[in-house]
This record gives C-alpha cells, structure tokens and sequence, in this order.
C-alpha cells in the first residue's frame, strides 16, 4: 500500500521526468515514464536560439566546444604562464575534467540555444574547478561562484533548506544570462569576462579612464588597472580553452564525455528525504549530492521541486517509487519558543538524540538555540503525512549562542544565555563546503556585481 507522500509523488505520472536537453542522443525513445523536451531554461528575448547541427556530430562533449568557439584570442606571456601550470598539474586537468563530465553537455546545450560561445562553457574550470559545493571566502557558492546579492538578482532562492546558486540548472541559467547582460553592455567577450570577475563598474570606470587618456579600451589595454586575479582571469580562460582545442599539444589529457544528456530530471511533488530519494534511485550520496548540490538540509521540501539524476537511475527511481509503502520524508520543523528548550530536552520528545538534531542543523557543539529559531526535528506520529510548508522553508532561521552552562540554581535550570556569540542564518550553513578559490579583492567582483 502506497503512503499518501508517495501517491502524491507518482500524481505526475506517466510525465514524472524529462529530460533536461535536446539532440540526436536526446530524442531516442525511452520509457513511458519520460517525455523529452528542452530545458526550462529562461532565454533572453533578444537572443535567437541557434544551434550548431555540426555540434551534434561530434562523439564527445569536448569536440562540440572547440566548434562553437568565438572569443577573439589571447596571445601574452601570462597565457603561456596558466598553460605552463596545467601541463605541470596533469591530475588538476583530469579531476576537473572529471568533475565537468556531469555538466558540460548542459552548459554547452544552453550556450548554443543562446547563440553564445562555446567556450564560455569552460569557465567553471576557473570559477570553482568545477565543484557545486566550491564556497569562496568572500561568500561565492557553486559552479559560477555567485555572491548572495548577486544571486538573489538572477532568481537564485536562498533560504535554511535550498541555495540556488549550486543549483546546476538555475545557477547556469542565471551565469548566462549575466554574461549576456555583461557582453550587451560592452560588446566584447573579454571585456564581459572581466566584468564578470571585477564587476561591471570597475570596468566602465576603468574605459572612462583610457578614455580620457586617449588610450585604447580592450582588454589588454585596460589590464594594467586590474587587480591581479581580473588580469589573470581571461588567460586562464583562454590556457585552458587552448589546452581543449588541442590537449596532445602540451602533453594532457582529457576524459571522454559522451555528447548526450548526463542527467535527467524528476519532478516531486512531496517532501522527501535525501536518503530516500537516493536509495529509489539506487544512487550512491556522493552522487546524488554532486547532482542536486542546493539542498542542504536531510530533506527536500517543495511542491514543485526538481531532483537530477542519470536517466537509468530516474527509471530506477519511478520504479522503485510505485512499490514504496514507507514514508518519504521522516522530518518536519519545530520552532524554539524559549531559551528553556534545550536541545537535549528536545531530543527526548521527539525520540532522538542531541547529536542527530546538531547534524540535521548543523549546530556546533556548546552552542544552544535562541527562541524564534527554526530547526528540523524527526516527524512523530501526528505529523507523518504533513510537508514541511513553503512559507516555513523560506523563512526558518538558526540564531545561536554560547551555551554558558547550567546555572548555580542547579540541575535542571537553564541558564541565563547573556553573551551571543552571533545569529548565523542557516544559508551559510553546511559544513563540508570546499573552499576551491583564493580570496578574491574585496573592492573588486564580490562588491561590484551589485554596482
């Protein structure tokens, strides 16, 4: 017998998934369950979608970059410099490669659809080394390395349970939709590039200054007003782009990727929990996890919410769904309403244990909640088929403090929570984030996206 949770899941049938590109390897037949269609991707309304039908020709993903290539070349000493340094760090092009081979047929699909370059799909080797879970000092997440202003600008939802900037569909689509912005703005690619690192006022402010000068305004002309990582940025694109156009020139090699969809997506209409979903799809967590990156929390809530998987394991995952007779989602959220909730008091009533509540938060040790704090806490028997709502998802924050000990009145009484050690929204939460960038100067693309 199906849970409720679990009905509500499979209401999308026979269309429970599509897949999320088009092309030859896109339109083969596939299960009943599956529909194919282009991505939902929002396109600029300028912007024909053309699509290179030689691209689809090729045998891997790598071949269909080097046919869209159209940014005018770098040809300087500090290009030579970054293609030096991968020859010499053959593991860092193979692990990257690696990584990409999950998203490049996405990002190169969008690109053509846009009519933009191909190359462009290149540029998480530099942002993030290709890493969803990449997390800069300076607060940049995901493939794209979006700061959180800069993301809420481009639709990127941010709140306790999701953060749309590892979101590979969503932070893809606001990426390019940017370096459209950015390219319609100064009608040169290197020029967008550095904009997209510096920010677009430091570049204007820089071609006022060349201006006035008398003096040229491309990108090697404006270079000696950048800081170092903008003036390093574009060669490093232009390195590796040369290093794709030809990797036996400089001795490397890149791993195959097929030029067909990686990944599929499944639409739910439930809370489920990341555990659940990845067992249904028969997928180890690295896995999942390195596909469905924004979710942050042991469950995911929403009505109308995407997961990505291989097309094998979202069959597996329909599949596995119609026989399921558990529930799919075993947590909900309890709002702390005084300081007397301990977490220990609330790991009794809800039959668990401190430390499962600290992990499903990410609350470090001797620390304790503040009243109006949201957190996740295991379902009891009144509250098995109720989804975590969409409101409490958008708005649930940790405020957390130092945990002064029990107080001198004796066990039992809490103590008097005096020195906060500060709120921390649980957006910046996860503890494993990869920090994959050096800082980057605080006057220069962090702050100046928002300019």
């Amino acid at each position: 017998m199906l849970t409720g949770s679990a009905i509500a899941l499979l209401s999308l049938a026979p269309g429970l998934s599509r897949a999320l590109d088009s092309g030859p390897a896109a339109a083969t037949a596939s299960s009943a369950l599956f529909s194919q269609s282009a991505s939902p991707a929002t396109k600029p309304a300028a912007v024909k979608p053309t699509i290179n039908e030689d691209a689809f020709r090729e045998t891997d993903v790598w071949g269909r970059i080097r046919t869209g290539y159209a940014i005018p070349d770098l040809n300087n000493s500090l290009v030579s410099k970054h293609i030096t340094y991968y020859s010499a760090h053959p593991e860092h092009m193979a692990r990257t490669g690696e990584r990409a081979s999950r998203y490049l047929f996405h990002v190169v699909t969008e690109l053509e659809k846009r009519g933009m370059p191909t190359e462009l799909a290149l540029l998480p080797f530099i942002e993030s080394a290709f890493n969803p879970q990449a997390l800069s000092s300076a607060n940049a997440a995901g493939l794209w390395q979006f700061v959180p202003g800069t993301g809420r600008d481009y639709n990127l939802k941010q709140n306790a349970f999701k953060d749309d900037r590892r979101s590979v569909l969503s932070s893809t689509d606001a990426a390019l939709s940017y370096l459209q912005r950015l390219y319609d703005m100064f009608g040169d690619w290197q020029l967008a590039l550095a904009a997209y690192n510096w920010g677009e006022g430091n570049v204007q402010k820089a071609i006022k200054r060349n201006q006035a000068a008398g003096k040229p305004t491309d990108f090697e002309s404006l270079a000696e007003q950048m800081p170092a990582e903008t003036r390093n940025y574009v060669p490093r694109l232009q390195a590796v782009k040369n290093i794709v156009a030809n990797p036996a020139q400089y001795s490397l090699h890149l791993p195959h990727i097929d030029n067909q969809p990686y990944f599929t997506a499944v639409e739910k209409t439930s809370d489920i929990d990341l555990k659940v979903a990845a067992e249904l799809a028969e997928l180890p967590m690295e896995e999942f996890k390195a596909l469905n990156p924004q979710f942050k929390k042991p469950v995911i809530t929403g009505e109308e919410t995407q997961i990505l998987l291989p097309k094998a394991n979202a069959e597996k995952f329909a599949a596995n769904l119609a026989q399921w007779t558990r529930n799919l989602s075993s947590w909900t959220t309890h709002t702390i309403t005084s300081a007397r909730e301990r977490i220990e008091t609330l790991a009794s009533k809800f039959h668990t244990t401190p430390d499962v509540i600290r992990q499903a938060n990410n609350i470090p040790q001797k620390t304790v909640l503040k009243a109006g704090s949201t957190i996740l806490v295991p379902k009891t028997s009144a509250s098995l088929d109720v989804d975590i709502a969409p409101e409490i998802a958008d708005s649930a924050t940790v405020a957390l403090e130092e945990d002064r000990g029990m107080s001198a009145r004796g066990p039992g009484k809490a103590s008097r929570y005096k020195h906060a050690t500060g709120e921390t929204n649980s957006k910046n939460a996860p503890v494993s984030l990869v920090k994959a960038r050096v800082s980057r100067d605080a006057a220069g693309k962090k702050k100046s996206r928002n300019n």
